[in-house]
């Protein structure tokens, strides 16, 4: 059995991309149709959650979909670290919820949300533009033809490869979690657990999500490392690795597996017809891997511009060329300069970690999340560059801006 649907535009992946796309477009007054290859939005967790207090207010994200940070430690092998602050300025979300909450605004603003329905298909015109996506759905071959398409489908950039505009991401970054209920957390301080023993191209993590629950991860960076997240995790947690012993008993909950692109923003990211958002446009944060709250703030901007295209009659490449001038304006500057630092930090040996690690506790709350966030703005720069004399915060920041 077939089934066959017409819409104005057709959303696939129904993460914070595709949920936000959705939201804006049929906000502006479009027929949407967002499609998620799960049972249910969420079903599978990939991400750790981390994100920031300032992006969570923008987004009008409810209180009872995160918990706020207001410290960050970091151990290296002979080194550790806390940075303190009054207020909270990062969070770690609760991403099940978050992500249903998204949705549910995308079909509180009239988009049609189906499950079950697996793509591996794209319909095209004569002139090679696509039209439409067909699939798999719960009844059997579907097909979805619209005007638009928005590839919001993540790590696998399933519509992109399908049209032949772009091969897997070479370089990415593989992370293994559990989430746990423990016996000793501090619901307010995260953990980055740096150096050879943790994660050689890379980090693990504790991030406190509060009522004793916490996300214990390994993060690996590919091609660089042929460690296996999955197995460091599992290690680092029998040996109760750093401030992991002080957690006392650790109950596992759930297990949580995601690739995240890291080629940095090398991708075009509209065609005709065509536009990627998030992690099909590599559109994460090199300095942790974290995207959430790019894939939300450009979904949306991806959604309005898909409208406008849409009602104009024009959705050419040229047309929405808008979108890409928008992301990148707003990031492109800023993800080169955190590539540059994270190349720094995927060379640095363990004793070189320690040092680190004393250069990160020379900057105040508000320029550690700057810096963390990728925040590099040329004002953020200057001001740290007058605020600290230390050779080596220069040299790091210098490094940012581009000088040898």
């Amino acid at each position: 059995m077939s089934e066959e649907h017409h819409y104005d535009l057709v959303v696939v992946g129904g993460g914070p991309a595709g949920s936000s796309a959705a939201y804006a477009a049929a906000k502006n007054g479009i027929r949407v149709a967002l499609l998620e290859k799960e049972k249910s939005i969420a079903e599978t967790v990939r991400t750790s959650g981390v994100t920031w207090i300032q992006n969570i207010k923008e987004f009008g994200i409810p209180d009872d979909c995160y918990n706020p940070i207001k410290n960050f430690s970091f151990c290296s092998p002979n080194n550790e670290v806390t940075i303190s602050d009054s207020v909270a300025r990062a969070a770690v979300l609760d991403v099940r919820k978050t992500y249903r909450w998204l949705a549910r605004e995308a079909e509180q603003s009239g988009a049609d949300i189906f499950v079950k329905i697996n793509i591996d298909q794209v319909i095209k015109n004569k002139n090679g533009n696509i039209v439409g996506v067909k699939g798999k759905g719960p009844k059997g071959e579907v097909t979805f033809h619209c005007k638009m398409v928005i590839d919001a489908s993540g790590f696998t950039s399933t519509v992109c490869k399908a049209m032949g505009f772009a091969e897997q991401w070479k370089r990415f970054g593989a992370g293994a979690e559990y989430e746990v209920e423990v016996e000793n957390s501090d619901p307010h301080t995260w953990w980055l657990m740096v150096g050879q023993q943790y994660s050689p191209a890379g980090y693990a993590w504790i991030f406190p999500l509060g009522n004793n629950k916490v996300r214990i991860g390994v993060g690996v960076g590919k091609p660089e490392s042929n460690v296996d997240p999955t197995q460091r995790l599992k290690e680092i947690m029998e040996t109760k690795m750093g401030p992991i012993k002080e957690l006392g008993k650790i109950t596992p909950i759930e297990f949580h597996y995601g690739l995240i692109p890291n080629d940095g923003l090398s991708r075009k990211t509209v065609f005709n017809n065509l536009i990627l958002v998030g992690d099909s446009a590599g559109q994460a944060n090199p300095l942790v891997l974290e995207g959430i709250r790019y894939a939300i703030k450009f979904g949306r901007v991806a959604g309005k511009v898909s409208a406008d295209a849409i009602k104009s009659d024009n959705t050419s490449m040229s047309a929405l060329e808008e979108y890409e001038k928008n992301w990148k304006k707003d990031i492109e500057s800023k993800i080169n300069s955190a590539g540059k630092v994270q190349d720094r930090w995927i060379g640095l040996s363990d004793e070189e970690w320690d040092i680190e690690l004393d250069i990160i506790n020379e900057l105040k709350p508000e320029e550690f999340i700057d810096f963390i966030k990728a925040d590099f703005g040329l004002s953020n720069m200057i001001k740290l560059a007058t605020h600290h004399p230390k050779l080596a915060v220069r040299q790091l920041f210098n490094l940012i801006k581009g000088k040898k």
